[in-house]
């Protein structure tokens, strides 16, 4: 047995750890936003109008710079482009928590989203590439740790905020807390890339055919966008509904967080049920559960906690499905990266918009009927979609 292939269940353990903690700082690093907006309007006296609009920084960057980073990967490895935007990472994390103008907010925070579209679209490449048939496991893991990690963090940054203390200071400390751990995961990182080089580079490759022109790939793009879109939809409106059904502002923020962690259930069973006959049918039954919660909401509001974690369910599970799809619908690691970068591209660009549709149809009926039967349509959308992406069709197979 060779020394690479000796070390290599070492090694694969190293890079397994290193996954994990790069997935708890990718949500943490956004969703800590949402809960401080109150404390950032007292602070800066800007409107929370035009606060809130922070959140959406991040999508609009995943849209527009995602299919940018499989271009980097091509010409500089892999590895290489990815261990630039983990840096760029930390470094807009400490800038948007900088002392100074509001400036350094937004810029800090468009940095980071930039970032987070590199790692989030070479991330199944990387595990298509190192994982092989663990490719369902692994991604199981690293986005139940996502999602669960960014559920607490909105559920950390106020506590820590009051304890750090008053004004500026209290959500500059909070929004660096709760990513403590991403210097750790950038030199781990870093560690794995000076070990294995840059990964795959196909600068002198003769371009081939594109996936924007391939089917799957587009069936790929729209499943992960609508089901992007239901998460997007509930994250924004589901504790206001919940205030408007009576819950304290404790309570609502109580089953945002809930709804986020029984994703992580979901995003952890996604493999054990990913096998035999039963796997070509998983994308399209998915969202099967969160048709039933919304159902409940529409006829028995006052379970909107249990509601909401059942829809969290379909939200977690369809999140590590559309992730599985970019890495096993593809041949090998480069074409894994172009499918992330494109539907990715696609997914968050079409998920940006029916929060702001659920908003205004809530504000045209006064009420969340209409509004959930739209959340109800998405879901339809997601099943039809699942019976296609569910089929074992590869992009750029002719």
């Amino acid at each position: 047995m060779s020394t690479d292939r000796a070390y290599r269940p070492a090694h694969l353990g190293f890079l397994l750890l290193t996954l994990c903690l790069i997935a708890v700082n990718m949500r943490a690093t956004i969703t800590g936003i949402g809960p401080l907006l109150e404390q950032l309007t007292a602070d800066t006296g800007a409107q929370l109008a035009t606060l809130s609009a922070l959140t959406s920084v991040p999508l609009v960057a995943w849209a527009l710079c995602s299919p940018l980073a499989h271009t980097a990967a091509q010409r500089w490895g892999i590895n290489r482009v990815l261990t630039v935007a983990l840096v760029l990472l930390l470094a807009g994390t400490v800038i948007r928590s900088l002392p100074g103008p509001i400036a350094g907010l937004w810029i800090g925070t468009a940095v980071i989203g930039a970032a987070l579209a590199a790692v989030n679209v070479l991330l199944p490449a990387v595990v298509k590439q190192s994982f092989g048939s663990r490719v369902p496991l692994v991604t199981g893991v690293y986005t139940a740790l996502l999602a669960g990690c960014g559920a607490i963090a909105s559920g950390l940054v106020v506590p820590i905020s009051h304890a750090a203390g008053a004004g500026s200071t209290g959500w500059r400390v909070a929004l660096i807390a709760v990513c403590a751990t991403l210097p750790i995961a950038v030199i781990l990182w870093a560690l794995h890339h000076r070990r294995v080089g840059h990964g795959p580079i196909t600068r002198h490759r003769a371009p081939g055919p594109s996936v924007w022109g391939d089917r799957v790939a587009w069936q790929v793009g729209a499943y992960f966008g609508v089901q992007a879109s239901l998460f997007y939809v509930l994250l924004t409106w589901l504790a206001p509904m919940a205030i408007s059904y009576g819950r304290g502002e404790a309570q609502s923020g109580v089953d945002t967080m809930m709804f986020q962690i029984t994703g992580v259930i979901s995003s952890l069973a996604l493999p054990l049920i990913l096998r035999g006959r039963f796997e070509r049918w998983v994308p399209a039954v998915l969202p099967i559960l969160g048709l039933i919660a919304v159902t409940g909401l529409i006829l028995a509001p006052g379970g909107i906690l249990w509601w909401g974690m059942l829809t969290g369910l379909t939200s977690g599970a369809s999140l590590a499905m559309s992730l599985t799809l970019m890495a096993s619908r593809a041949r090998d690691a480069q074409t894994a990266s172009a499918l992330s970068g494109m539907g990715q591209s696609v997914g968050y660009a079409f998920a940006a918009l029916p929060p702001i549709v659920f908003g205004l149809l809530h504000t045209a009926v006064g009420g969340w009927i209409v509004p959930l039967v739209f959340a109800g349509l998405l879901l339809v959308t997601q099943a039809l979609l699942g019976l296609l992406v569910g089929r074992e069709r590869f992009v750029l197979d002719r």
